[in-house]
């Protein structure tokens, strides 16, 4: 069955004008396809179909023998993780470091702490950019950041892996090894569609299917060099089992990997890559959603360890409250006692300036009383003398 099939699909956006007509193919699973064209050819409109951006106009396309069209817009998001994009100009938010580029996608699945450290070390170490983990897109290569802008798509483990002109922006050396990157992805187990006109990787990758588009028309497709859902190697450990893993193996573990499940499987790491620069996902998620994970066992011990400590600081706590609270009652009182103290001394101000007031006026008027006694006594003189 199929992974992706396109039937008779045409795409118009006007009478006149439009994307693709009638185009029809299928993509089975595990399997490597190169996307040939011109530009404008309706390479970019093949992946907007298939991730739903844009509804066909005519015919109908099926995702695991499921026609998209049955799909409602509040559960667009489910099939879209089912499918990771990889854009020609990387996208990547510039706010981020490298680490939570990678991270994101699984942030808002509401992965694990603990999965998501292991996830993204492992996708670093397969890019190869292990000591990039810090770096911000603006300090990165245009291949180191198509690197990352693939290990994100590669975070949440899709299906199929949209690789829409991935070597458009790069030169031709950082081409080559972005086309062998993809390859090895393709051979983990993932689907994998490229789209492209990069003559030289499509020299270079022969044996790989190829589809080419001319406005909007399918005018070859080589169907040769067909990649099978396991890779040989995988195959080889299969035949290897023993017959008893054989009886018991379900149907669900002949089902073919991702790459993202099979690079944990194949390349376990003791010491999961950090990130220790502040983290943005407070910010943009809230505490429910990073919490709604069932928290690790090391978390939980950290917890209990938490309480402990905070059992054992209580009586202290209690200890210094009770000797503040005292130095405060202390304080209060001597306070109230500088209050009372003022408080009279206002009182007492008053009484003394009125008693100097009265003392001053008695003064006054004795010394009135003199001077007029002064006076009668020298005008009674003169009258005597007149006589």
């Amino acid at each position: 069955m199929p992974i992706v099939r396109f039937q008779t699909v045409s795409k118009y956006f006007t009478p006149e004008s439009y994307a693709l007509q009638e185009v029809s193919f299928d993509i089975d699973p595990g399997e490597l396809i190169f996307v040939t064209g011109p530009s404008g050819s309706g390479k970019t409109t093949l992946m907007r179909l298939m991730t739903c951006e844009y509804s066909p106009t005519e015919g109908e396309i099926f995702f695991n023998d499921s026609p998209l069209s049955i799909i409602r817009p509040h559960t667009v998001h489910q099939h879209r993780r089912k499918i990771g994009v990889v854009f020609q100009d990387y996208r990547l938010i510039s706010e981020m470091n490298v680490w939570e580029n990678i991270a994101l996608p699984l942030y808002v699945t509401g992965t694990k702490e603990s999965d998501i450290e292991q996830r993204v070390t492992d996708l670093l170490n397969l890019i190869k950019l292990p000591d990039k983990a810090e770096s911000f897109p603006s300090q990165l290569s245009g291949g180191e950041a198509q690197r990352v802008s693939i290990a994100r798509a590669l975070a949440s483990a899709p299906e199929v892996i949209f690789a829409d002109e991935p070597t458009g922006n790069l030169d031709p050396e950082t081409s080559k090894s972005i086309a062998a990157l993809l390859r090895k992805i393709n051979e983990l187990g993932t689907t994998v569609f490229v789209a492209t006109h990069d003559w030289e990787i499509l020299n270079n990758h022969g044996d790989v299917r190829q589809l080419h588009l001319e406005r909007g028309k399918i005018t070859k497709d080589s169907k040769v060099g067909k990649k099978p859902a396991f890779p040989k190697s995988e195959a080889k450990n299969q035949s290897a089992e023993s017959e008893e893993s054989k009886q018991t193996a379900s149907d669900d573990d002949l089902t073919p990997k991702t790459a993202t499940e099979t690079i944990l499987e194949t390349t376990p790491q003791d010491t999961p890559v950090k990130s220790s620069s502040t983290s943005w996902w407070k910010r943009w998620f809230s505490k429910t959603q990073l919490d709604s994970a069932e928290p690790s066992d090391d978390a939980s011990d950290h917890d209990l360890a938490g309480s402990d400590s905070a059992t054992e600081e209580t009586p202290q706590k209690s200890k210094s409250q009770s000797s503040s609270i005292t130095d405060d009652e202390d304080n209060s009182d001597s306070k109230s006692e500088k209050s009372q103290t003022t408080t009279k001394n206002t009182q007492k101000k008053p009484a003394q300036q009125a008693t100097e007031k009265t003392t001053t006026k008695a003064d006054e008027k004795s010394d009135d009383s003199s001077k007029q006694k002064s006076a009668a006594k020298k005008s009674s003189a003169t009258s005597t003398k007149k006589k």
